[in-house]
C-alpha cells in the first residue's frame, strides 16, 4: 500500500514538472528565421494598429492568436509594430571597420616608433585610410533598427513545446 502511494506521488510530481517545463513562447518570425522570442514574464513593447502610443507591458499569458499583456488581451492581427533591439550584418561590418581603422593607425604608429626607431609622426596615406574606415564604420555600427512592423514576411506565432521554433531553455528555472 505504501509503495503504491509513493509511486503515485512520484508520478504526479513528474507530470507537474513536465507541465511547467512546456510553457508557450511568443515568437516573431521573418519567413522561418526567429527574430524575437518572448516567454511568460518577459517585457513586450508594442503599438496597436490605429494608435500612436507605444505600450510597454509584460507577457502574462499566450493564446493561439493573441497575447495577454498585463490584463489586456491583444490579438496578433491588432499589433502593428514590436519594439526591440536587433543587429544586422551591417552592424557587424561597421564594428570590424572601426576596429580595423583604429588598429591600422596603431600598428603604423607602433611600427614607426618601436621597429624603425623614429619619433611618432602622422603618415598621410595611413591617416586617410584609417579615418575613412572609422568614418564609414561608426554610423554602420551605431545605427540599429529599433522596431519591426508586423505584416508581410514578419508575423507573430505562439510556439508550443512541439514546435520547431520552440527553444528548450533550461536557464529559465
Amino acid at each position: 500500500m505504501k509503495k503504491t502511494k509513493v509511486l503515485w506521488c512520484l508520478t504526479v510530481l513528474m507530470a507537474l514538472a513536465t507541465a511547467g517545463y512546456a510553457q508557450k513562447q511568443l515568437v516573431l518570425l521573418k519567413g522561418e528565421k526567429v527574430l524575437l522570442r518572448l516567454g511568460f514574464g518577459d517585457e513586450i513593447t508594442f503599438r496597436v494598429k490605429g494608435s500612436k502610443t507605444v505600450r510597454v507591458s509584460y507577457v502574462n499569458n499566450l493564446f493561439d492568436t493573441a497575447v495577454m499583456a498585463h490584463k489586456d488581451i491583444i490579438p496578433f492581427h491588432k499589433i502593428d509594430r514590436i519594439y526591440f533591439k536587433h543587429s544586422s550584418f551591417a552592424n557587424r561590418v561597421g564594428g570590424f571597420l572601426v576596429i580595423g581603422g583604429a588598429g591600422y593607425f596603431l600598428i603604423d604608429q607602433f611600427n614607426t616608433v618601436v621597429v624603425q626607431g623614429h619619433s611618432a609622426s602622422l603618415d598621410q596615406s595611413v591617416n586617410r585610410v584609417s579615418i575613412a574606415m572609422v568614418a564609414v564604420g561608426l554610423p554602420m555600427m551605431l545605427i540599429r533598427k529599433k522596431s519591426q512592423r508586423i505584416g508581410g514576411r514578419y508575423r507573430l506565432f505562439t510556439a508550443d513545446y512541439d514546435s520547431p521554433f520552440y527553444q528548450h531553455d533550461l536557464d529559465r528555472f
